[in-house]
């Protein structure tokens, strides 16, 4: 990873988890209506549209696709998952951090993926092979047993991305908050500029 993407990512993820912890944070997750200066007009899921003002020294990541069999003990991931009823969890997607950002954002938080969502961000201690890949991830204060990956789960890396990226129709996940007159403004965005949506 070159000096400059390692910059960008990390100021990405640094916003994403830190973020994550704000009370008046929104996550935002749709495609691009268009980029006017620094405002940012997003479709999302529900098909809402809102405009995003990008503050200034705001950082942009994009995501590449990766595949279980990348997974392997001592990496660090940031893991989504739901808790499953016969025990353990089931993951909803999995981000494979580069080397050099391990230990951004860990621990374990809730997400707002979808409900009762957890976000984990800790490093492999074991892998097992079940219908997929089981790991155990450990961070600064406890781990998270037998998180299941099923081979149907979003599973991604970050690469570079520019403001250039964000074309109409592209995947977007944007982590945003209100300033004093109600307005979404953001710092960081997550584009999907190989091909992948953003699984956060």
């Amino acid at each position: 990873m070159t000096l400059k993407l390692f910059a960008i990512v990390l100021g990405t993820i640094s916003g994403l988890t830190g973020a994550a912890q704000a009370a008046n944070t929104e996550h935002l997750r749709g495609t691009v209506v268009g980029l006017a200066g620094s405002v940012l007009t997003v479709k999302d899921r529900d098909g809402k549209t809102d405009m995003i003002t990008l503050a200034d020294g705001w950082r942009i990541s994009g995501v590449a696709k990766a595949s279980a069999t990348d997974i392997k003990q001592g990496d660090f991931l940031g893991i989504t998952s739901v808790a499953k009823a016969d025990g353990g969890s089931g993951a909803l997607e999995v981000v494979i951090f580069p080397a050099a950002l391990k230990g951004a954002g860990e621990g374990d938080r809730a997400w707002d993926l979808q409900p009762n969502s957890r976000m984990t961000n800790g490093t492999v201690a074991d892998v097992t092979e079940v219908a997929g890949r089981t790991v155990t991830l450990t961070y600064d204060n406890g781990q998270k047993k037998q998180i299941a990956i099923p081979q149907s789960t979003p599973i991604v890396t970050f690469a570079a991305a520019t403001p250039k990226d964000l074309t109409p129709g592209m995947a977007v996940f944007v982590t945003a908050e209100r300033d004093g007159a109600g307005k979404l403004v953001s710092r960081r965005i997550v584009v999907g500029n190989h091909g992948v949506v953003p699984p956060m």
